[in-house]
């Protein structure tokens, strides 16, 4: 029986554009750029030079780091430069350009390796995730290889698979779950496989009765459990996933699998299971488009490093120029500042508005209503931080747990002065890890 956890709030989700969308392959695009830094932990380098010919899934960046990811082509060509290019974090890091010849000439190895992984052991399942160069698709981007490796070394006793999905307009595992549902259970498998795990929760929101129906029938037989939850945001936070489904709680400071749980995506399952069984590298995904500039929303099979203003481009472009564009969710998206910015790895959404979605009300003082305390999902008090962070107090802040915060926004949504309290909350976080 599901449990339940403190605070969250019920935003409109804005889903109806494309949660019956099929997924499209989106036309390759002409140039792609392949930042480096795809993925939470140690930047990739460089092991091609310009003027080199790539071939689809060879690889083209890597490191030596634990920490790390590989960084693969996603399209055949030259490879005409290797420099800075805007990144999604706001910031800019290197990237390798590559000019597609659209003869989508495949590096040897992408075809079918096995479909008997009964066979395999965990180390190999868990090698076969790093060279692929799979991380985490849920927005995180936190390495697959590595995570297994420490689930596996803490010996857990609880495998997650996160289908909620729970940001508004957001529908690329909802689709994922319909139209891949075996690419998607071959994954959980695998990983069930590699972890010694006889069961698996699968959590999906009641609002995806079409994921939950079809994941059902392919699950049968598999110890895959698909539990459907209350619609609620922030269901799909892993720390309160883990609350929902298990009614542990993660303390302070501490990660899911310190709890003896390990929390996974399903789009990043059923990447596993295409690196597995047919020897393919992490080079496309799912993205959802949509947002009320954009003409015509989809939900897309994009290759890695296609810029957005081609994305949005093969969506019919905009009704008129946007006045906000967002990569991720509206909750805990970051507004981007340039169409130039490529696909990542962990990119889930592209969305696009029009200005008369944007409230332009400014901020007034707190009325010391505690909305944003009742709405903190990780019982936090926003309105103290916000208070002791005004006067520049940074030490209370970090008595009050401010690091503890994930950034969800429900302080923000709920707040009728309008306070940026999330950005707050970010703003101390960033001085606190400067200051070391």
């Amino acid at each position: 029986m599901p449990f339940s956890f403190f605070g969250g709030i019920f935003p409109e989700y804005n889903k109806e554009n494309t949660s019956a969308s099929p997924v499209i392959e989106m036309a390759q695009p002409s140039e792609v750029a392949l930042p480096l830094l795809q993925h939470t932990g140690a930047p990739c380098k460089p092991i091609v030079n310009v003027g080199d010919y790539v071939r689809v899934g060879e690889k083209i960046a890597d490191s030596e780091e634990k920490l790390s990811a590989p960084v693969h082509a996603s399209v055949s060509g030259v490879v005409t430069s290797i420099e800075p290019c805007p990144h999604p974090s706001g910031t800019k890091v290197q990237a390798v350009i590559i000019k597609n010849d659209f003869e989508d000439t495949s590096v040897p190895g992408c075809e079918e390796v096995t479909d008997d992984f009964e066979n395999l052991s965990p180390e190999q399942i868990i090698s076969i995730a790093r060279e692929a160069g799979i991380v985490g698709m849920g927005g995180a981007g936190f390495p697959l290889a590595a995570k297994l490796t420490t689930a596996y070394e803490k010996k857990i006793d609880t495998i997650i698979i996160n289908g909620s999905e729970c940001e508004p307009y957001i529908t690329a595992d909802h689709r994922a779950m319909v139209e891949y549902p075996r690419k998607v259970v071959d994954g959980i498998r695998l990983i069930m496989h590699c972890l010694g795990g006889k069961t698996a929760l699968l959590a999906i929101e009641e609002n995806k009765p079409d994921a939950i129906a079809t994941m059902k029938t392919t699950a049968e037989g598999t110890g895959i459990h698909i539990v459907s939850l209350k619609t609620k945001y922030p269901q799909g936070s892993e720390k309160h996933l883990i609350k929902t489904l298990t009614g542990r709680e993660v303390p302070p400071g501490r990660l899911p699998m310190d709890i003896g749980c390990g929390v996974f995506n399903v789009d990043t399952c059923a990447s596993l299971c295409r690196a597995v069984k047919k020897g393919q590298p992490l080079i496309k995904r799912i993205v959802t488009v949509s947002g009320s500039a954009v003409v015509t929303p989809k939900n897309l099979l994009v290759r890695i490093g296609a810029r957005y203003k081609d994305v949005f481009e093969f969506c019919g472009d905009f009704y008129e120029d946007p006045y906000k564009i967002i990569c991720g969710g509206p909750m805990m998206g970051l507004a981007q500042y340039s169409l130039e910015t490529p696909v990542i790895k962990s990119t889930s959404a592209l969305l696009a508005f029009c200005s008369d979605e944007e409230s332009f009300e400014k901020e007034s003082a707190c009325i010391r209503c505690g909305r944003c305390v009742r709405s903190c999902p990780m019982r936090l008090m926003p309105n103290y931080i916000n208070l002791y962070a005004s006067a520049g107090d940074i030490d209370e802040c970090v008595k009050l747990n401010v690091s503890d915060c994930i950034e969800c926004g429900c302080c923000s949504y709920v707040c009728p002065a309008k306070l940026n309290l999330v950005q707050v909350m970010r703003m101390i976080k960033e001085k606190l890890k400067r200051k070391g």
